[in-house]
């Protein structure tokens, strides 16, 4: 006999799944993708499959022999997706078996540590990049130049155009700028960088595509862009050796930064409220440090400080409850 079994509410389902939205961003990452490989050949095709490669492996291992999980996880994308979003931080001449450490350290530490996918406090593949920056910093910035011949492995490197802003600032003379590609090839991928950052057409695409699906909202990507438009233009007409906004938005890994990986799920606000604060805050420091930092580039180091602070925004910003007396 039948039985109707009644359960508690909501019983309208979206038809959301963790895995239908991780798919949908693989699906956005492609334009990019396939712009790395055209770009810097066989070498991004190696960078990317490996990385994927090793971060599905560790999750399947770790997840089935060390935390003894019922159910497999590497299935529902997470890992393809941070092993794809580690590779476009990467350049496309950095030795493979760097590219594997990365990957254990990615999914071994920041995220089956802490109980896997919905646990982890920072973004996977932004903390396996940071601790590849830290551990081999000669590696990990020395860029390749787009437009290689796709069949070749040891690419010529040059300058990049954070590296150009970074030297217009330490010498105080707004002249080095003029060695900055224009932006239409800043547009279109014809800069030196790692993978996935420098088509920022593709890039573009890529938000646009989840923006219709709803796997993302407009909040925190617009709240970086505007924030960095705004400070750096403010910086650019104080004082000529900063570049201009358009230069530093098209540069690095802002774009791939704020649509991509400030956006996660986990590791970012739940109201609008707070993706907001967050996207700001996140634009702020990537100008800060960029300007006045270490290295050229801040804005992976942003999402990861803003990471740690997602926790107290959420406290803050906090949702209204049904049936909580309003205040008056």
């Amino acid at each position: 006999m039948n039985k109707l079994t009644v359960s508690l509410s909501p019983h309208v389902h979206s038809g959301d799944s963790v895995s239908k939205n991780m798919y949908g961003v693989i699906i956005a990452l492609v334009p990019a993708m396939l712009c790395s490989f055209w770009f810097f050949g066989i070498g991004a095709i190696t960078v990317t499959a490996l990385s994927v490669a090793s971060c599905v492996f560790f999750e399947w291992f770790i997840g089935k022999y060390m935390l003894r999980n019922p159910q497999p996880t590497v299935t529902d994308g997470s890992a393809i997706l941070t092993g794809i979003l580690l590779a476009f931080n990467l350049p496309s001449n950095i030795p493979l078996w760097m590219v594997v450490a990365g990957s254990l350290f990615a999914i071994g530490v920041v995220k089956m540590t802490f109980g896997g996918l919905g646990c982890n406090l920072f973004n996977p593949a932004l903390a396996g990049r940071a601790f590849m920056l830290i551990s081999f910093p000669v590696q990990m910035t020395t860029w390749p130049t787009s437009g290689q011949p796709f069949l070749t492995l040891d690419a010529a490197t040059g300058a990049t155009p954070l590296s150009v802003m970074k030297a217009a600032v330490k010498a105080g003379d707004p002249s080095l700028l003029n060695d900055m590609p224009s932006l239409p090839d800043m547009l279109l991928g014809m800069t030196g960088g790692c993978l996935g950052e420098v088509c920022a057409v593709a890039l573009i695409i890529g938000l646009i595509y989840m923006l219709a699906k709803r796997i993302i909202t407009w909040h925190i990507p617009v709240s970086i862009i505007v924030t960095v438009l705004v400070f750096s233009g403010a910086l650019h007409l104080a004082n000529g050796m900063y570049a201009d906004p358009m230069s530093q938005l098209l540069s690095g890994g802002l774009l791939l930064g704020a649509i991509f990986m400030a956006t996660d799920y986990v590791t970012s606000p739940m109201t609008k409220k707070g993706q907001i604060i967050y996207g700001v805050c996140i634009g702020v420091l990537t100008i800060v440090i960029r300007t006045w930092g270490a290295y050229p580039e801040g804005m992976s180091f942003a999402i990861l400080i803003m990471n740690a602070f997602t926790p107290l925004i959420n406290n803050y910003c906090k949702p209204k409850r049904f049936g909580e007396e309003v205040k008056k």
